[in-house]
């Protein structure tokens, strides 16, 4: 092991930027050393890589349709989710309700 206290800040530095590597070398090691064993398990079963593919598919979701709309813009809308819009907010404090700004 390296006496890290009789080092140069160049040679501190070199040793970090080769630990680093070593590091990244490693884990691209062991990242296709786990997908060779996926690989072989699918193999054994049957399973083709367009199988396995089906699991990392992502769920898409629709965008959300607005249930409000501002009386005085039409144009502001909102879905019922999230943070309260200031319209909203200001109109329930002048009395209104959701149902008055129903879509």
């Amino acid at each position: 092991m390296n006496d890290l206290e009789s080092l140069s800040l160049k040679e501190l530095k070199q040793l970090q930027k080769d630990v680093d590597a070593a590091i990244t070398e490693f884990k691209d090691r062991e990242r296709k050393k786990a997908l060779a064993e996926v690989e072989a398990f699918a193999k054994e079963r049957g399973l083709s890589p367009s199988d396995l593919s089906e699991l990392t598919s992502k769920r898409t979701r629709k965008a959300a349709v607005p249930k409000y709309a501002n009386p005085a813009d039409d144009s502001q809308t909102w879905t019922g989710r999230g943070r309260r819009p200031r319209w909203i907010e200001a109109a329930l404090a002048e009395g209104k309700s959701l149902e008055d700004m129903a879509i």
